[in-house]
């Protein structure tokens, strides 16, 4: 369906392109979304920063998300599974602080040493690879939403069909190129689904 995260970032731009010439700010989720994210950036002109959502772990199974958590300290939980395993929001918020220790190495990698883009009143196009559950994109939603943005869109290539539906209420428009019915992960998508480095990262935001 798509050759790389390249291919899918060029079909990805071609429908954003309505918002060339906008006050836009294009940012991608490390790493792959990143890769994508830079094409969408070039083809509008636009400045490329990151927003880094990522899931909190239960306390005895990492594997098991009980939240997630973004650079700004944003944190979302599911309120399913914190209720099954017990877990108060004392515990929860100590479990977020270190996965955000994590988050903020990887910032200050990424931008090296940059501040992050002002995007109060602007038009913000967060931009993934892909999306599977949508769990952890929720978290970087909420986050760009608390800087008072004046539109958000969230662009992706692929994702279930469901999960687009699910989304589509947290953001004033979500554009998804495909929406299988069946989908198993985000790399069936992609003939090249390589993982991409911090290198790669570091040096599309730099460029």
């Amino acid at each position: 369906m798509f050759q790389n995260r390249q291919d899918a970032g060029e079909k990805l731009s071609s429908v954003l392109e309505k918002y060339k010439g906008e006050d836009v700010i294009v940012m991608g989720i490390p790493r792959g979304g990143v890769v994508v994210a830079a094409e969408v950036a070039k083809r509008l002109g636009a400045p490329l920063d990151v927003i880094i959502p990522r899931k909190i772990g239960a306390p005895h199974n990492p594997e098991v998300a009980i939240g997630a958590v973004t650079q700004d300290g944003t944190v979302i939980k599911d309120e399913a599974m914190v209720q099954i395993l017990g877990i108060s929001d004392e515990q929860l918020n100590v479990l977020a602080g270190r996965v955000s220790g994590e988050i903020a190495r990887r910032v200050n990698a990424y931008r090296g040493g940059r501040p992050g883009i002002d995007i109060h009143n602007k038009t913000v196009i967060i931009v993934d690879d892909g999306i599977a559950t949508g769990f952890t994109i929720k978290a970087a939603i909420k986050s760009v939403r608390s800087a008072n943005p004046r539109r958000l869109v969230l662009a992706v290539p692929v994702a279930p069909a469901d999960t687009v539906q699910a989304l589509r209420e947290t953001v004033d428009e979500l554009v998804c190129l495909q929406k299988p019915e069946l989908f198993y992960a985000v790399g069936q998508f992609y003939t090249d689904f390589d993982q991409t480095s911090d290198s790669e990262v570091i040096q599309l935001l730099a460029d």
